[in-house]
């Protein structure tokens, strides 16, 4: 049953072009060009362990010292006397376990009733408890390091790989002699390394600094390593490259903004964020759609025909797309704020945690991605 779940699942018409078999593709030394290996998909799955080993090792050693030096503190919040009845309420607490911020008036009422206490003690003892959940400030600048690094390195590699690359000046390219297309070593590279980078980011989502947009990044980051998957499975690995090389552009600047701003460079960070919103404009609405969604949905039909699983890569392209559009109407918000402030407001990107403190949540509420992608 299993083995004929397996053939439906990977049926040559959903895969592949008309015409085209499995067998066709199949990496072997009688064959003219060396095709994409399904199986290398595992090999990003340990990598991004390495990656994550790689920050850990680049945070403490290099990023936090790095930090410090530029005056960041990490300094925690005041701890919470103990008390074992509203430690255990907190952990109990559905709203926690969701990761809401506070509780109101009457859930606090029941709470003092329930433990004999005051308002006053319950709300102020909730208040210093939630408090040490907030990650310091030098953490996250530590995370945007990294990820300013990774992309500044993913992106320079990119474009070192792809400036003589024919697709990268004509992306028509991209599908013809489709599928019959050659992978060199630099490509699988840069395939592996990025789904591994979008790997480690799904995994170390969970203890990172919690953001607003949680969710959506998480998305997001299944939806890259989705279209990575789909685009090696069917060998459409050119226009894979040009999308991780479109997505990683914007995303240095918007890291490093986000680290100026925990450094205090607040001129700093505003002449970045200003090239960030500019180049995210025209890179995620501008290029992005005008140019690659327009070459998939339009000129591909016209050079290949068309089969069941270019459709699905298609489809996820097109959520990227609507992700981009949500949120570039937060920066563009974060941007108007901005402007009527004289300064950058808050954490871009919604970096600030959602551990936050009531006094500091009208800061917080800038967009934030990953990537993404």
């Amino acid at each position: 049953m299993l083995r004929a779940l397996l053939n439906k699942f990977w049926d040559e018409d959903v895969w592949l072009p008309p015409n085209t078999t499995w067998e066709d593709i199949t990496p072997g030394p009688d064959k003219a060009v060396v095709y994409a290996d399904y199986r290398h998909l595992l090999y990003p799955i340990p990598l991004a362990l390495v990656l994550i080993a790689l920050r850990q090792v680049l945070e403490k050693y290099w990023f936090a010292p790095f930090g410090r030096s530029l005056g960041i503190k990490n300094t925690r919040p005041k701890k919470a006397p103990n008390n074992s009845k509203l430690e255990l309420a907190y952990i109990d607490c559905p709203k926690i376990k969701h990761k809401q911020l506070f509780l109101s008036k009457d859930e606090i009422c029941a709470l003092a009733k329930q433990l004999d206490m005051s308002e006053r003690q319950v709300e102020r003892w909730w208040r210093l408890r939630r408090s040490q959940d907030k990650p310091s400030t030098l953490v996250k600048f530590c995370e945007n390091m990294w990820r300013c690094t990774f992309y500044l390195y993913n992106f320079s590699y990119g474009m070192f790989i792809l400036w003589d690359k024919e697709w990268l000046w004509d992306i028509d390219q991209c599908y013809i002699g489709y599928p019959h297309q050659g992978l060199t070593p630099d490509i699988w590279w840069y395939y592996m390394i990025s789904a591994a980078f979008y790997w480690s980011l799904t995994i170390s989502q969970f203890w990172d600094v919690r953001r607003k947009d949680f969710w959506q990044m998480f998305v997001h980051h299944i939806a890259t390593i989705l279209l990575l998957s789909f685009s090696w499975v069917c060998n459409l690995h050119r226009i894979g490259t040009l999308v991780l090389l479109l997505h990683d552009c914007a995303d240095i600047f918007l890291e490093a903004a986000k680290a100026a701003k925990y450094a205090n460079y607040q001129k700093l960070c505003d002449a970045i964020f200003t090239v960030f919103t500019a180049l995210w404009i025209m890179t995620r609405l501008g290029i992005y759609p005008f140019y690659i969604i327009w070459s998939t949905s339009i000129r591909a039909p016209m050079l290949l025909p068309m089969f069941a699983a270019y459709y699905i890569f298609n489809s996820l392209l097109c959520l990227l797309l609507a992700l981009h559009m949500v949120w570039t109407w937060l920066i563009l918000q974060v941007a108007y704020k901005s402007i009527n402030a004289g300064k950058m407001e808050g954490d871009i990107r919604s970096s600030s945690s959602e551990f936050s403190d009531s006094s500091h949540q009208s800061n917080h509420s800038t967009p934030n991605r990953n990537s993404k992608k």
